[in-house]
């Protein structure tokens, strides 16, 4: 159940993150509550799943998910363009994140 903690944990940062940018620096009040909110369910998650998993584990993987998922949401909402060789670092970012569950023995 850690990790699915862990999932959530990394799908809320790309909440809060996404809402920040879209908060404008924060003058949209809207937005702003959106990523305080997105903020205190994403450190809720992480913190129930580094009860069970250590600190080496869940905060690389916590932040590769938030890293991947914002690269994601910059390309698919805001446009983003990202050449070939950022594509092949964000490849090899989920593929982190994938050998560090492989390999953690959780």
């Amino acid at each position: 159940m850690s990790w699915i903690y862990l999932i959530i944990a990394g799908i809320f940062e790309v909440v809060w993150a996404t809402a920040m940018k879209l908060s404008n620096g924060f003058t949209r009040i809207d937005y702003t509550i959106a990523t305080v909110v997105g903020m205190l369910f994403s450190f809720y998650f992480l913190a129930r799943a580094a009860k069970i998993l250590s600190l080496s584990l869940a905060y690389p993987v916590w932040t590769g998910i938030g890293a991947v998922g914002s690269v994601l949401i910059g390309v698919l909402l805001f446009k983003d363009q990202l050449s070939i060789m950022t594509w092949v670092f964000v490849i090899l970012l989920v593929i982190s994140i994938i050998g560090i569950k492989i390999t953690s023995g959780h």
